[in-house]
């Protein structure tokens, strides 16, 4: 046999070995609840907005003028705290932050989310060892990969968008509870809350109109976009009843489970 073929029949009986033949994509709905578990667990996420392409330049802010219409992102603090449990992430927004700046020039503002485990995998991916390892690489730095499994392949596991506008809370500054929440899941915010000496600030909610999902790998997460209508349906005795990989110890790196 020759090497190209013997190449082309191992790889594929390695690559079909990986892939589990009972598994199930979960619904979008399904990953809706995920997704809500995920925001409810995760306080940190990407806020992006566009700069204005017109418009007054404030000295304070000192932008340079050739970012007009270019994209914007950082890391921002977000709570679930929305009353309405309907998934639309609840952020502390300080006025003088370029984020908030631009979405108050008329931006619309994208959140997204990634997923963290508290705990490392007790299996890691590579001891399904592939044609990859075999052919390109040394045994022994695979056999190493799998002795430490004190990582994780982010990219196997539950990522999210919600796209959609800036609503300021009204009466969110005198709400005890509001405020009770968000400092909660962020203790240190309790200095920059509505009335601090240092920052003005307001709470605001993002209004989610859309929400693009990425669940891991394609073999066995949906991939795409999840009706903001089930976005907004899932209840919260839904989202706690489910968990996310690495929320226990123990879990593999290459199975997903509902």
């Amino acid at each position: 046999m020759k090497p190209s073929t013997l190449l082309t029949t191992y790889a594929s009986t390695a690559l079909a070995a990986t892939i589990p033949s009972a598994n199930r994509i979960p619904t979008s709905y399904e990953s809706a609840v995920l997704g809500r578990r995920i925001l409810a667990l995760t306080p940190l996420a990407t806020l992006s907005t566009i700069f204005p392409s017109n418009g007054p330049i404030s000295r304070r802010e000192n932008r340079p003028a050739d970012v007009a219409g270019m994209p914007h992102g950082l890391m921002e603090y977000i709570a679930d705290c929305d009353d309405s449990d309907s998934g639309n992430p609840t952020i502390l927004a300080i006025t003088v932050e370029t984020s908030f700046l631009n979405a108050a020039a008329g931006s619309n503002m994208s959140v997204s989310v990634n997923w963290a485990p508290p705990h490392p995998p007790a299996k890691r991916i590579q001891n399904r060892r592939s044609w990859w390892d075999f052919v390109f690489r040394h045994g022994e730095d695979v056999e190493s990969e799998v002795a430490n499994p004190s990582t994780y392949s982010a990219a196997a596991l539950p990522r999210f968008s919600l796209l959609g506008y800036v609503e300021r809370i009204e009466g969110g500054d005198e709400n005890k509870e509001l405020a009770k929440c968000f400092v909660k899941s962020h203790p240190d915010a309790r200095y920059w809350l509505p009335g601090n000496r240092i920052h003005e600030s307001h709470f605001v909610r993002l209004v989610v109109k859309e929400v693009y999902w990425i669940g891991g790998f394609g073999d066995r997460a949906y991939i795409g976009w999840i009706p903001v209508e089930e976005w907004n349906k899932v209840s919260r005795e839904e989202w706690e009843a489910v968990k996310l990989p690495g929320e226990k110890k123990g879990w593999k790196e290459w199975s997903f489970d509902l």
